[in-house]
């Protein structure tokens, strides 16, 4: 058996309602933001919202993964789809990285075709400081389509 790379997710508390659905089965198939594990095995130790804004769960979900071994913490892709995108996700980013050492990644599965749409028609993620937070969950046309 390989090195295991242990990780945590965060969700967006608009959808705490989420199954993960759509974060697993990416874990599963290495796509999207997961898509950095391709030779690699993956152990989830965590998945928890953000408890809402502004993010009151965040200190506490990440000393608990950390603690659970996470070596990376997911922001998920809902962070950045949700109507507004999460004002606080490079907040969160930087928090998580200088309090507890860890590897964070904006994002888990790749973004849907249908907020791609929409949020490029309202313009949201024009600006050259979302690039760097899209680029782990941006895909292939037909990948984002079986996301929608």
């Amino acid at each position: 058996m390989g090195v295991i790379t242990k990780i945590g997710i965060i969700i967006c508390d608009r959808y705490r309602t989420c199954a993960g659905g759509k974060c697993l089965r990416a874990m599963r198939n290495r796509e999207g933001a997961f898509s950095i594990y391709a030779n690699t095995e993956i152990e989830l130790v965590g998945y928890t919202t953000c408890d809402g804004c502004p993010g009151g769960n965040v200190e506490y979900a990440g000393e608990e993964m950390v603690k659970n071994g996470a070596q990376v913490i997911h922001l998920a892709t809902g962070m950045l789809v949700g109507y507004p995108p999460c004002p606080y996700i490079r907040t969160f980013k930087d928090f998580l990285e200088k309090r507890y050492g860890v590897k964070v990644v904006v994002g888990t599965h790749p973004i849907p075709q249908k907020y791609l749409d929409m949020h490029t028609k309202l313009g949201t993620w024009e600006g050259a400081e979302w690039q760097p937070l899209l680029e782990p969950t941006m895909a292939d046309e037909a990948t984002r389509q079986a996301y929608d």
